[in-house]
């Protein structure tokens, strides 16, 4: 009887016990918890509500977290979406009374470079490890498997040949080891190719070409284009002068035509004529011219 107890609380520790879930910043993590959904049912992170399921409530009652708001819950499982660094830590999922507690790290790797990851340059490779405190130690392991330094951050001076490929940063946690990698490709360095100089006595002396100029055309056919343009500028201003002038010309016409249209003053015709000879007053008696007198005759 009392060894069928310790079984059973034996049994009932170890499917209480937690797991230890692996991932990078920007994937996506799922966390089982085991268990029916109609049983109660909370996720906390630390302190921090995410989710929650009671018997008589209509549907899942989410939390007020951040994480609350890129996670979701598949059966009794959570899932969270777009993992951040700062979801590294505690997970506790409590089912019809009972708790389980994972561990979430999230497992950051960084190459950093001055240039181009080309042949003699520099680079620099990081591994944190967040979600427990103090952070795991880690070390870094190059392509062929050996160990290259045991640190976070590994300085490659200068890049070979033998550094392209896949490096490990590997890290060890509640007795397990674990491992996160990141590729590498070193280029070839870019070389700068000079002209030969030719020799100061050889005959083969080549001409230089003239300066590419815009558009393709040489040098002379801008000039033909500019001389074109300015004497269509010309042009068009002898024109315009042209028309101003003959509407100038017109409008003095005009006028001069208007100036001689204009009515002139009335005139009236006067006659010349001789007066006429008062008329004999009636009741006189008109007399008969004198007789001229006689002359004497002159005696020869």
């Amino acid at each position: 009887m009392k060894i069928t107890a310790w079984f059973g609380v034996v049994l009932g520790a170890l499917s209480a016990a937690g797991e230890v879930f692996i991932t990078k910043p920007g994937q996506t993590v799922n966390l089982k918890c085991g268990g029916h959904t109609d049983k109660n049912l909370e996720w906390r992170h630390g302190n921090k509500k995410i989710y929650s399921i009671l018997p008589r409530s209509p549907g899942p009652l989410k939390g007020e977290s951040e994480i609350a708001d890129r996670s979701r819950l598949s059966g009794t499982d959570l899932r969270i979406r777009g993992v951040k660094e700062q979801d590294a830590g505690k997970f506790t999922c409590i089912i019809d009374g009972k708790s389980q507690e994972h561990t979430l790290l999230v497992v950051s790797l960084s190459l950093r470079s001055s240039a181009d990851l080309r042949l003699g340059s520099e680079a620099t490779l990081e591994c944190n490890v967040k979600g427990v405190n103090p952070e795991p130690a880690v070390q870094w392991k190059r392509p062929g498997g050996s160990v290259h330094t045991e640190s976070q951050i590994a300085q490659l001076k200068p890049l070979a040949r033998s550094d392209e490929g896949t490096w490990s940063c590997t890290f060890s946690h509640a007795g397990k080891a674990h491992s996160e990698s990141i590729e590498i490709k070193v280029a070839e360095p870019v070389r700068t190719t000079l002209a030969p100089v030719p020799p100061k006595n050889s005959k083969d002396v080549t001409v230089p070409k003239p300066p590419k100029t815009p558009m393709g055309l040489s040098w002379w056919m801008w000039v033909v284009i500019g001389v074109g343009c300015v004497v269509v500028l010309l042009l068009m201003v002898f024109v315009i002068c042209l028309c101003r002038r003959i509407k100038r010309r017109k409008r003095v016409l005009r006028k001069m035509k208007n100036g001689r249209q204009r009515p002139m003053p009335a005139q009236y015709c006067q006659c010349n004529r001789p007066t006429a000879a008062a008329k004999p007053q009636q009741g006189r008696r008109r007399e008969k011219p004198s007789a001229p007198p006689l002359q004497p005759l002159l005696m020869g």
